[in-house]
């Protein structure tokens, strides 16, 4: 192969993948904003400047390309922060900052809400869900029950943003921050310690040496 023809076929390399990652970064924001039913192949191509045809050829079917664009928008820590003691408060502080009046769009939150009504999506998003946040909880948490213990403190930090960020329900929304900060602190303190240890947490009771998780 010619100096030359090695340098076309990189070209087109390079060219395939920025096509890729446009029709990736189209997607995430449509769905994200619509929801997976509320978009079709067609507003996602024309969004990122290329046919139907070539989605179906770089991802094969509207599901995949979904499958991709939760992956790559659930794949960051958008709330959960800290390892091990640290956890409960860093995800707390970092929950209150996220979802106050005037910050930014929690992308991750908004398309899973837009798209739960259908069951490939949901599906999609609860797989997506245990590879990423769920995993990194359970591998924090430690005890019997890490799972549920886990899944739950996913779904206390689901309902603030729901009733803080787009309800803005008015007790939520007007709380001090440092006092919200500090309930959540306690409530993720119980959901992060296994045993009848957090039972001491919940009733106020100080927990025995060694029974706190990590």
């Amino acid at each position: 192969m010619t100096e030359s023809a090695d340098a076309q076929t990189g070209k087109r390399r390079r060219d395939a993948a920025a096509t890729r990652q446009a029709i990736l970064d189209a997607a995430v924001t449509a769905f994200t904003r619509f929801g997976y039913d509320g978009v079709g192949v067609r507003d996602i191509a024309q969004d990122a400047g290329v046919t139907a045809m070539l989605i179906n050829r770089y991802f094969g079917s509207k599901e995949q390309l979904f499958a991709e664009a939760v992956d790559v928008s659930f794949a960051p820590r958008t709330v959960i922060a800290g390892t091990g003691a640290e956890l409960p408060g860093e995800t707390a502080r970092a929950l209150v900052r996220r979802t106050e009046p005037g910050a930014g769009e929690l992308g991750p939150f908004l398309l899973m809400l837009r798209s739960a009504a259908s069951p490939q999506a949901a599906r999609i998003m609860r797989e997506a869900i245990g590879r990423h946040a769920g995993r990194h909880l359970n591998e924090e948490l430690s005890g019997a029950g890490a799972d549920v213990r886990a899944e739950l403190m996913l779904s206390v930090q689901a309902g603030v943003w729901l009733m803080r960020s787009v309800l803005g329900t008015a007790a939520l929304t007007d709380a001090p921050p440092d006092e919200l900060a500090g309930r959540l602190t306690a409530l993720f303190a119980v959901l992060t310690t296994p045993g009848e240890a957090a039972a001491g947490l919940a009733s106020g009771a100080p927990a025995e040496p060694g029974e706190v998780s990590r």
